[in-house]
């Protein structure tokens, strides 16, 4: 059984040659190395950090943020074997089929794919995060175990549920790099090397082709990795930094020629207490509050806005959270009042509920990263990040929320109190998902896409790219369970390549 390899180990100048340099070893790089399992070539996968966490290497994340205030570049993933599964919350959900389509009223939209491309692949992907069987928004499992979900009138929203990642030893969820460091240790044609980062993505003169990769430890070593192909699987920030770095045969950066590596970066605003939930009789399912167990499975309930509503009204996605009880304040008991008087309905039981959110951005060009003049410890210039959200994202959210309101009335169920107007008010209750994606973003046209539907750097014959990345457009759903469907599509596509 080969042991992992210490690259600070490794012969200073030593040139390793493989068939497939894996770049990463977060939840898409282990992924891909599992799905290459038997596969009839060498495979290399490359880690910056250890087996745990160490502040010298987590160091070499910090940045710079300008606009919208955002998380700390350092403090929003882990540099260490398992990446963000390191420290995520274990969410899972599939994208909305409407999420990969092309809107007209939504610039920069359209996955060069449907859902159904993807499809094939979420069992496996949902074997690997460990959620359980794959069941989501068939609702009768749940509600067979728990009850029955909120009614709701005729109209935008539904109820849909979140699975989770599973619970080992009271710790949720599935640690990639704990969970399946022992699988790793058992593939013989892969060799995975900690401690190594790659600092530069060397190509041949005409651009065309990757010829090897540059290594080198916080301990002062460098050596080279030199594959037949390349994935790069380092996440959405690392991603256009390695990029972006490695500019010697092309001065703006690789898959950069028309200017759209770092562009497009979009993490999930999660807004706290957005609105007052009030359940005019009180009763409302356990699942909608905390994570519950059946079937086989962890899950949780939200509201979201359904395809066909989004597409007709011009909506990006939306997960709205049932949070804390809490109780009302003057005004809302006022408006509880005259609103169970209007409907001849007797609120005496009622509850309240705070509601929290996941909420999609619009594509935005100018949200990017880009290179910043200081250099870490590996000399590598750090990164810049210049962070935004719109007036119209938040406005897009309003409308969901204010279609939930109606639907809730009209079903005499409950009803919504806004708690948010101005841009300063969400922007203080603002927190953010932690999920990177768009920077290195897939399309057909090399003038809209780093990457092509086969996540291949456009124009660079060997290089690829895994990850939520490569995501055009972001939806609402936690990225994870997706971007693994992407990375097992990618798989089969790399075996094929070496047939």
């Amino acid at each position: 059984m080969p042991a992992f390899i210490d690259a600070r180990s490794v012969t200073k100048g030593t040139a390793l040659e493989t068939d497939l340099a894996i770049i990463g070893g977060g939840p898409a790089g282990i992924s891909l190395a599992l799905a290459l399992a038997g596969a009839p070539f060498r495979v290399l996968l490359i880690e910056s950090g250890g087996m745990q966490f160490d502040a010298a290497t987590q160091r070499l994340y910090a940045g710079v943020e300008n606009g919208v205030a955002y998380v700390p570049l350092e403090n929003t993933r882990l540099r260490y074997f398992g990446g963000c599964s390191n420290h995520w919350g274990g969410w899972c959900r599939p994208l909305d089929p409407v999420d990969f389509e092309k809107h007209d009223w939504l610039s920069w939209s359209g996955w060069p794919f449907s859902r159904s491309e993807i499809e094939p692949y979420f069992a496996r992907a949902q074997s690997l995060v460990e959620a359980g069987p794959f069941i989501y928004d068939d609702s009768k499992p749940w509600t067979k175990a728990l009850g029955a979900p909120l009614r709701l009138g005729n109209g935008g929203l539904y109820t849909t549920y979140f699975q989770f990642s599973k619970q080992r030893d009271g710790v949720l969820p599935t640690h990639f790099g704990e969970r399946y460091a022992d699988d790793l240790k058992h593939i013989a044609n892969l060799t995975v090397y900690l401690h190594g980062n790659v600092t530069g993505l060397r190509l041949t003169h005409d651009g065309r082709s990757l010829t090897r990769l540059d290594v080198a430890t916080l301990s002062g070593n460098r050596f080279v990795v030199k594959p037949k192909m390349a994935v790069v699987a380092t996440g959405g920030i690392e991603t256009p930094r390695l990029l972006l770095a490695s500019n010697d045969v092309m001065p703006t950066g690789i898959g950069n020629a028309h200017d759209l590596v770092g562009r497009f970066f979009a993490d999930h605003p999660i807004p706290g207490q957005t609105a007052t939930l009030v359940v005019f009789d009180g009763r409302i399912a356990p699942y909608y509050q905390l994570i519950q167990t059946a079937n086989g499975s962890n899950f949780r309930a939200a509201l979201a806005p359904g395809d066909s509503w989004r597409r007709r009204h011009g909506l990006s996605g939306a997960l709205a959270t049932v949070e804390g009880e809490v109780q009302l304040d003057g005004i809302g008991l006022a408006a509880l009042a005259e609103t169970a008087g209007a409907l001849g309905i007797d609120a005496s039981g009622m509850r309240a509920f705070t509601l929290g959110c996941g909420m999609e951005l619009a594509p935005d060009p100018d949200r990017r990263l880009s290179l910043a003049s200081e250099k870490d410890a590996l000399g590598m210039r750090r990164l810049k990040l210049e962070m935004s959200i719109s007036d119209d994202d938040f406005a897009r959210y309003r409308k969901t929320l204010e279609e939930l309101g109606r639907q809730l009335l009209a079903a005499r169920t409950g009803m919504i109190r806004l708690l948010h107007h101005s841009r300063s008010e969400w922007l203080s209750v603002m927190q953010w998902g932690n999920h990177h994606m768009g920077t290195a973003r897939m399309h057909h046209d090399r003038r809209q896409g780093v990457v092509d539907a086969d996540m291949k750097v456009h124009g660079v014959g060997n290089l690829y790219v895994a990850g939520s990345a490569v995501f055009p457009t972001y939806g609402a759903s936690n990225p994870t369970l997706n971007l693994l469907a992407l990375v097992l599509r990618l798989a089969d596509h790399l075996r094929a390549k070496f047939r």
